[in-house]
């Protein structure tokens, strides 16, 4: 009921390590950013992107205006795909170099913001490479400034200090955490997100719900991270139906957002496990698998592998889609039963090889999520043990 009390066309300034510009109408906020940058000395930056989102939403055409006015010169990497890669990052730390830009902005989901820390890394750090980065070669301790427009409600990114790219060579999609990445501003505009393609919409909002599910379960989460699951798992799954019945409806929007955007703190704060490290391999084989579809694959496989070790905690969370679960560890059929055919209801009922993987892809995957770099650190703290016969049912469940 409190969503009713709320302004949705109010912009407000909401403080976690980032400065977050929220509401309808928050893209303006790029004027102020743009005159705080330009007093700090910033008068050239480089803007991540995909090709189209950035121009199709009207994003950019304030944010050009807002350099302009400014006098902040900027060029435009435009070239940024779903899962970019580290040729993506090293082909824009080049274009960044040769400018001179001093800062980041990207204009985009999860993919152009988690390619621009990676790019202001680099500025501050220009004798690396992303295959630096991302092999863990060394430990960056300081970064270009980065501000994050927002035009998905998933990633989180925009609001906290982690970043994924893909080293396609490999078959690695390692993930990075470091505190100079968080962005200084961000901006959650949920007039941009009308835009997302229906199956978009679907799969960033189920992102969000994996980072929750995975940061209140783990073995550091926190009354924190649990707090701001339930409002998450609360809010998508209220508000998701309304976005794909319509996708104009800015009240969906907007607490679709909102929900990302704490999903993105809650995993800051409880991190994740099983789902994330799993998914990874995934979409490191087959980039073009969108990563939201990937975790949708396998979060009831995940659910029911958890659920005795954490079965209040998910009875609380889930209780907004799965109705009636009483916290009993034999309940894990049920939950994860339950989750699927949300997944269902939401037009995400997809196994494992609709995606065109098969038995025979499993001994790789499971090799994959114990071997690329850092994805160990996650499936060592998910609450269900470190096995490979674990990681390795949940794939074959998953089928």
């Amino acid at each position: 009921m409190w969503e009713k009390d709320i302004n949705i066309h109010e912009v407000k300034e909401i403080r976690t390590r980032t400065t977050v510009y929220f509401g309808v109408g928050a893209i303006q906020k790029i004027h102020d950013i743009a005159k705080d940058i330009k007093s700090k000395g910033i008068d050239k930056v480089i803007v991540m992107s995909g090709r189209n989102a950035y121009k199709a939403t009207g994003a950019w055409d304030v944010v050009e205006k807002a350099l302009k006015e400014n006098g902040i010169g900027y060029v435009n990497f435009d070239q940024v795909t779903p899962n970019p890669n580290t040729h993506h990052v090293n082909d824009a730390f080049k274009m960044a170099k040769e400018f001179g830009a001093k800062a980041v902005i990207a204009i985009g989901g999860g993919s152009p913001t988690d390619a621009g820390k990676s790019v202001a890394i680099l500025l501050e750090n220009p004798d690396k490479t992303a295959e630096d980065i991302f092999d863990f070669t060394f430990t960056p301790v300081k970064a270009a400034p980065i501000i994050s427009i927002n035009l998905t409600h998933g990633t989180g990114s925009e609001t906290n200090r982690f970043a994924v790219v893909t080293n396609l060579e490999k078959n690695f999609k390692p993930a990075i955490a470091y505190d100079c990445i968080y962005p200084m501003y961000a901006i959650d505009d949920p007039q941009l997100m009308t835009k997302l393609s229906p199956k978009q919409t679907r799969y960033v909002s189920i992102d969000a719900v994996n980072h929750v599910v995975e940061a209140a379960t783990s073995l550091v989460a926190s009354p924190y991270s649990i707090t701001l699951a339930k409002q998450v798992v609360e809010l998508v799954g209220k508000y998701l139906p309304k976005a794909i019945e319509n996708p104009d409806d800015l009240e969906a929007r907007y607490f679709l957002a909102y929900a990302a955007m704490m999903g993105g703190v809650s995993f800051d704060n409880g991190l994740l496990h099983y789902t994330h490290a799993l998914e990874h391999p995934l979409s490191a084989v087959k980039p073009e698998l969108a990563h939201g579809l990937g975790l949708a694959i396998l979060l009831p496989a995940v659910v029911k592998t958890i659920y005795k070790d954490r079965a209040a905690t998910l009875a609380d969370i889930l209780a907004p889609i799965v109705p009636g679960l009483k916290g009993s560890a034999d309940e894990a059929e049920k939950a994860a039963q339950g989750v699927y055919d949300w997944l269902k209801s939401v037009g995400v009922p997809e196994k494992l090889t609709d995606m065109g993987f098969g038995a025979a892809d499993v001994d790789k995957l499971t090799d994959l999520a114990f071997t690329t770099p850092s994805l160990d650190g996650l499936i060592n703290i998910g609450p269900s043990g470190n096995s490979r016969e674990l990681v390795r049912n949940i794939y074959q469940e998953s089928l």
